[in-house]
């Protein structure tokens, strides 16, 4: 009895929030599990509480976190520590102690499983962070580099190859790494793939500087010096200063040559060299420069800031040249405009590219003197009139100087043959088509002026607009764009495009004649508006009553240009067909009113009564029935 006593009052303080019974009514409990929502019987027996079944009725792989591995052996008190079973992590760290102090992060299933406590092998083997151990790193237990095993550090360790292995550093002789000041990242020249020994050093990839022809064969002590290796210089002078001084042929010191070894020599042989005369100076020797000695034009043995222009050697060349004279000529002192490295002899002058002025035609066979005058050739003038100024003045039909005509010959003339000069009258911006071409240049030119006219066709054929009466084309206010109906092949006959108006001709329209629209001959300001001629036909039709039903004057609403009969009219703002209505009179009862509409043709009372029941403010005629149901459809 003391023991039923104590398990009830145990259930009690594990139910804070049971209910207190109500007077006269039974007693009733909350669950102390929380929103469990299985029955009790599933888990308690029928005796009392607190003895629960030998095998609950519960499966756990239905919940969020279902049992896998060691996890399905575990007693139900081992995670859940109070009655609401919900009250519970998930978390591997919710129950299992951190023994990494936090070092790998909150996840522990990246290295263990619930099959056991160990250790995965296989995320320790990809170490799957910023260290992949590979080579001699895999097969290394972890303890060598996190001190202390499982509770090591596992964090932050150095990863650089001296933090593990300073004593092999300092105790290797051969070199001595620590005295020659060796770098710390063994990675230069260990790896992991093989053993401690057997280092190998990539001169070219570590120090900039390959070791290629006969550097490849020295001792390494031949440039390091007293076994130093840091800060060796990589210039060859530094090695080959006694080499450089004792060269004679030719001699580099006197001649300036630059003390950079590898632009003549190779790291082949010291000997052989070569001097590649258009790389290094900019100076390439072609023709007969390459047969000279180098002292024809490094004088004195010396080589540096020679100069590169012809005139530097050939000025004496220059000045004894007769045919012609280059001096009294004013001729450029660039000699490569005409000569050759070939040979001096057989210049050549391209006077297109040299001057800019290409000789065609007759002026390819005239003489050099024609032009340039007591053989001066600097600052000739380019422009015709310069030479042709003469020809200019004297010309009679036409008369150039007379009617203002340009200087520049070349508009007309050409450099085959002064006579046949072509016009070509399109510069000007007005070209001669039709009989325009036909035309003497006196017709529009008239006195003898050849200056800017009026371009413009009213300007010569004012008489013909004034007197055109077919139509009138003063009194009918015609436009004076001859251009707009008439062409340069004829003044008749002439075709006027409606379409360039703002009322294209479509349909019935095309046929019209102009006076049914254009009255009185009248054409400017006359109306575009379907109704301005359409009035009679608008007020005339009965079917329906246009005017009565109120119809708009619009008519390209209904009707089209193609024929008056057969319109269409668009009923956008109630949609028709409509359920049972078909024609306008269904709908529309008064054919002299087309405003006035009855819904209730079709929905008889009874019907929208039943459909209507509760509606607020629902009356049965057709101005109510539209207030709501402007579409059609149901409100």
């Amino acid at each position: 009895m003391v023991s039923t006593l104590l398990i009830q009052l145990i259930f009690v303080l594990l139910m804070p929030q049971a209910a207190a019974p109500r007077q006269g009514a039974a007693m009733t409990t909350r669950s102390p599990h929380g929103a469990l929502n299985i029955p009790c019987q599933n888990c308690h027996t029928f005796t009392g509480w607190k003895p629960i079944r030998s095998v609950p009725e519960f499966d756990h792989n239905k919940t969020r976190y279902p049992l896998r591995g060691l996890h399905k052996s575990v007693a139900c008190t081992g995670c859940h520590t109070n009655p609401v079973f919900s009250n519970v992590g998930n978390k591997c760290a919710d129950c299992h102690a951190d023994i990494h102090r936090r070092q790998m992060g909150a996840q522990c299933e990246s290295c263990h499983s619930v099959n056991g406590w160990m250790v995965s092998m296989k995320s320790v083997e990809q170490h799957q962070n910023r260290f992949p151990l590979v080579g001699a790193h895999a097969v290394t237990a972890c303890d060598s580099c996190h001190k202390g095993a499982a509770s090591g550090q596992f964090q932050g360790l150095s990863t650089d190859c001296i933090s593990c292995h300073m004593n092999s550093y300092l105790a290797t002789k051969s070199p001595s790494h620590s005295a020659l000041g060796f770098p710390t990242d063994c990675r230069q020249c260990h790896s992991t793939m093989d053993t401690w020994a057997g280092a190998r050093f990539d001169h070219a990839a570590m120090t900039g500087f390959a070791l290629t022809g006969a550097h490849a064969q020295l001792e390494c002590t031949a440039c390091h010096v007293g076994g130093k290796y840091q800060g060796t210089p990589t210039t060859c002078i530094t090695c080959h200063q006694a080499d450089f001084n004792g060269t004679k042929d030719p001699n580099h010191p006197q001649a300036g040559f630059p003390q950079t070894c590898a632009q003549c020599h190779s790291t082949t042989t010291w000997l052989g060299a070569k001097f590649d005369h258009n790389a290094l100076t900019g100076f390439a020797l072609t023709g007969a420069h390459a047969q000279l000695e180098c002292t024809a034009c490094h004088v004195g043995g010396h080589y540096q800031g020679t100069p590169t222009n012809c005139i530097n050697c050939h000025q004496a060349d220059f000045n004894n040249a007769k045919d012609p004279n280059h001096a009294q000529g004013g001729f450029p002192q660039t000699c490569a405009q005409c000569h050759s490295t070939t040979t001096w002899l057989g210049a050549k002058f391209d006077h297109n590219a040299v001057t800019g002025f290409a000789l065609t035609g007759a002026h390819a066979t005239v003489a050099c003197t024609q032009c340039h005058i007591n053989g001066r050739y600097a600052g000739t003038p380019k422009d015709c009139a310069s030479c042709h100024l003469t020809n200019f003045q004297q010309t009679t039909n036409p008369n150039h100087a007379a009617v203002g005509f340009p200087t520049d010959c070349s508009i007309c003339h050409s450099t085959t043959s002064w006579q046949g000069a072509n016009f070509n009258h399109a510069t000007t911006g007005f070209a001669l088509t039709g009989v325009h071409a036909t035309l003497a240049c006196s017709s529009c030119h008239t006195g003898g002026t050849l200056g800017a006219s009026n371009t413009a066709c009213v300007s010569c054929h004012l008489k013909d607009f004034n007197g055109t009466t077919n139509p009138n084309h003063v009194a009918s206010n015609f436009p004076q764009q001859c251009e707009v109906c008439h062409s340069t092949a004829a003044w008749q006959p002439a075709s006027f495009n409606h379409n360039n108006t703002p009322f294209p001709l479509t349909g019935a329209h095309v046929s019209v004649a102009c006076t049914s629209c254009h009255i009185n001959g009248q054409y400017a300001g006359t109306p575009t508006d379907c109704y301005s001629c359409h009035k009679a036909d608008y007020t005339a039709v009965s079917n329906p009553n246009h005017v009565a039903a109120g119809f708009p004057t619009t008519c390209q609403t209904c009707h089209t240009t193609t024929a008056w009969a057969g319109a269409t009219f668009n009923h956008t703002w109630f949609p028709v067909p409509h359920k049972t209505a078909r024609l306008c009179s269904d709908c529309h009862t008064n054919p002299s009113n087309y405003t006035i509409f009855l819904c209730t043709n079709c929905h008889t009372q009874a019907t929208t009564n039943q459909q209507h029941s509760g509606v607020k403010g629902y009356v049965w005629n057709s101005t109510n029935c539209y207030s709501c149901h402007r579409n059609g459809s149901g409100g």
